[in-house]
């Protein structure tokens, strides 16, 4: 066995290349040891027990092996056909070569620790999203982090870890280099391993457990990044388990309460007729989406830190829904969901497609009825594509431009306080109420979000902690809806708040519903009942909701539930994390994967659920739903129904 070993290593490895072999150690060493970091950091001492730690550092290092193949590489033909006559100058490259591949993987160890403390994940889709939009999460990170302490820590460890694999290279540069054909051989096989680590890893490898957190462990912030930034939109029918189109084409039917399909009917089967239950309701209706604004958050849900008592107290003077899930972990799926009513298909949120005009959505319906649909928003529209998103669809965008300085009492790189948004807000709807105008606002917050800075001296609790931007957006909404009841429009209008998504990441199942858990309060005096709703549904049934309470008729092509009218019937949400898409009822979880892999879970648990007869339907179900949702945005079949609301 060490004759094999010795042979292998001297086929690698010949003379100056054994330089590599130091490369790969050290790079295999530092990333175990950023593995274990984030280990500890998660909080969870179970992760290093022998059985679960192991296997997830072996995987890892497979992971590792093949991110360093694509420097070696260029490092083996390098030190191969560098001349020996200029040792000098070689070590002068490598000093400087070394020194930047230590300065960038302590660069990564201490990104992939931020990300984790943010998300419980490796890099995904967010990291590459981050690329693009560089200003605000740069000015994110210098606002939540002493950067010169933090960049000086890095640099101190990539100068620790620079000497640590110099000393080991630096005697190696006068090596003998051998034979020109054994140095040829390695060098063509160094060259060609990275195009075999293309070929051949696979992000499955690390789903060896049941335990998501644990997966992610076993990663590689290298190769998943990478790995996010190819598959970052995945064609559903390509990728994911699919089922006959009539027969998926029936399944949406029976849960949209819609007859079967056929061939005298060829319409897809979520479109359909919606018909009010009486005369048409003329409410104004403002729409608050709050940034990460969790269910636990409320003393409706347990929470005893008194961190919402203006939304609770309006849960307790309005309608107050117990049981909703949001459909993903950004803001752009829950604009998405509240929007379109749309499921999360794989990939990036329609908000940031390409084609995504003229879509059918929440505002088309109230425009369509004479309302003046806008989007309001906090920070500049430009970020996560939102301005040109709702623009393209039929929505007037004012945003952070729209605000004097004179009118900021505070403001960070994602934008204004929520109480200056809120004062922006009232004065557009006054405008709107001026010249008779029925208005549908959708307002999105941003104070909840990291580095949770506020004014001072609203709340009692200072900045910098997630607690105090919870209650400090609290505090604005009060003081928002304060406002609004002196207004000669209040009496008209219809509020209702609702989160984007929670502030939660990954849990130990792949999609924990827990983690999905959001509030939404409906708010009206005089128009709406007080009461709570216990029935489970997804945040894509809030649209329908909000227009079954105003009584409109319309032709939709919404994929949501009115949830008072039809959702006793059909409990069920949906929801995604990145390439993973799920379907829970009944106590169960439909994740739909890539490579048309499937899995059903106990919700409580997380374990694999028995195959049974239920199983198979609600698999059905989920398939259902994405497949068809996915078809009808390739080919057109969301785009605006004309004269929508005629009936």
């Amino acid at each position: 066995m060490k004759r094999f070993l010795r042979s292998i290593d001297a086929a690698l490895f010949p003379g100056r290349l054994a330089i590599v072999r130091e490369f790969f150690l050290a790079f295999l060493a530092f990333n175990a040891l950023t593995r274990i970091t984030l280990a500890a950091f998660n909080g969870d001492p179970s992760f290093f027990l022998p059985w679960r730690l192991l296997p997830a550092m072996a995987i890892g290092a497979v992971f590792d092996l093949g991110a360093a193949a694509f420097v070696a590489a260029p490092l083996a033909a390098l030190l191969a056909w560098w001349p020996e006559r200029y040792p000098g100058a070689l070590k002068a490259v490598l000093a400087a070569m070394f020194l930047l591949l230590s300065g960038v993987m302590v660069f990564v160890g201490a990104s992939e620790l931020v990300f984790w403390n943010e998300f419980a994940s490796r890099f995904n889709f967010i990291a590459v999203d981050y690329l693009v939009y560089t200003n605000e999460v740069i000015g994110n990170i210098r606002e939540s982090y002493n950067m010169p302490l933090l960049l000086s820590i890095i640099g101190v460890a990539a100068a620790l870890l620079w000497w640590a694999i110099f000393r080991r290279v630096a005697p190696r540069v006068a090596t003998p280099q051998g034979p020109w054909g054994m140095r040829a051989r390695a060098v063509l096989l160094w060259l060609l391993a990275p195009f075999l680590v293309f070929a051949g890893l696979d992000a499955r490898y690390k789903e060896f457990s049941a335990d998501a957190l644990l997966n992610e462990l076993a990663g590689d912030g290298y190769f998943d990044f990478f790995h996010a930034f190819r598959a970052n939109e995945l064609d559903y029918e390509r990728f994911y388990r699919t089922l006959p189109l009539e027969r998926a084409r029936r399944v949406l039917a029976r849960e949209l309460d819609r007859p079967p399909p056929s061939a005298a009917s060829p319409e897809p089967p979520f479109e359909r007729d919606i018909a009010g239950s009486g005369p048409e309701k003329r409410l104004n209706v403002v729409l608050i989406s709050v940034e990460a604004l969790s269910a636990d958050f409320m003393a409706a849900f347990g929470n005893g830190q008194g961190l919402t008592p203006r939304l609770d107290a309006l849960a307790r003077e309005g309608l107050l829904f117990t049981r909703l899930y949001a459909t993903g972990t950004r803001t752009v799926r829950g604009l998405e969901a509240l929007t379109l009513s749309y499921p999360p298909t794989p990939g990036y949120s329609i908000v940031k497609r390409p084609d995504n005009g003229g879509l059918f959505n929440l505002g088309e319906v109230f425009k369509a009825k004479g309302y003046e649909p806008l989007y309001l928003y906090g920070g500049y529209a430009y970020f996560d594509n939102m301005g040109a998103f709702f623009s393209a669809n039929g929505y007037t965008v004012v945003d952070r431009t729209s605000i004097g300085s004179e009118d900021i009492s505070f403001e960070n790189i994602w934008g204004v306080a929520d109480e200056d948004l809120f004062k922006m807000a009232t004065a557009q709807l006054d405008k709107r109420w001026a010249e008779h105008k029925p208005f549908f606002a959708h307002i999105m917050t941003v104070s909840n979000h990291r580095p949770f800075a506020y004014p001072a001296g609203r709340i009692d609790i200072p900045t910098g902690t997630r607690e105090g931007a919870v209650k400090y957006t609290d505090f604005a909404i009060g003081q928002f809806i304060d406002r609004a009841r002196a207004k000669p429009w209040f009496g008209r209008t219809l509020f209702a708040i609702v989160a984007d998504h929670t502030h939660k990441g990954r849990g130990h199942s792949e999609l924990p519903p827990e983690n999905y858990h959001i509030p939404l309060i409906v708010y009206s005096p005089g128009h709406v009942r007080l009461g709570r709703v216990d029935t489970l549904a997804s945040q894509i049934d809030v649209g329908p909701t909000l227009l079954g309470m105003l009584d409109f008729s319309y032709r939709s092509r919404f994929f949501g539930h009115d949830i008072l009218r039809e959702g006793a019937n059909h409990q069920r949400a949906l929801f995604a994390n990145y390439q993973t898409v799920g379907y829970y009822r009944d106590g169960l979880v439909v994740e739909l994967k890539p490579r048309r892999r499937y899995r059903i879970v106990d919700a409580a648990t997380g374990e694999a659920a028995s195959g049974d007869a239920r199983s198979a339907d609600l698999l059905d179900e989920a398939i259902s739903y994405y497949q068809l949702a996915s078809r009808a945005y390739k080919t057109g079949q969301l785009k605006v129904i004309a004269h929508a609301a005629d009936h």
